[in-house]
């Protein structure tokens, strides 16, 4: 099992943010491209300010392929909200990996 490929995005949000309209864009974006296979959304629950150093906010979409993820990059609508959703932030890191899987989810 195994051979997807997770882009994990980590963020802190400016002041004054909407952070849910950024979530209704996110899950928008998410439904609307099919290459998308899931897409998680949270919010940290208060860790020790040191250990996640401002950051707030974990997106994480999960792609069949690197050709899918490719093909979600380049796509209209995820070109669109990017360029709104990098106004809306103040820091973000960003992972794109394939995944190995160690324990596979029941």
């Amino acid at each position: 099992m195994g051979g997807d490929l997770k882009h994990l995005v980590i963020v802190k949000f400016k002041e004054g943010v909407v952070v849910d309209d950024m979530k209704k864009g996110l899950e928008k974006l998410a439904s609307e491209i099919e290459a998308v296979k899931s897409f998680e959304w949270g919010e940290d629950m208060k860790s020790e300010e040191m250990l996640r150093q401002g950051f707030t906010h974990i997106i994480s979409m999960t792609f069949s392929s690197a050709e899918d993820f490719t093909g979600f990059l380049g796509h209209p609508s995820h070109v669109e909200f990017s360029a709104a959703f990098s106004t809306a932030i103040e820091k973000i890191l960003v992972f794109d990996f394939p995944t190995v899987v160690v324990k596979a989810s029941a």
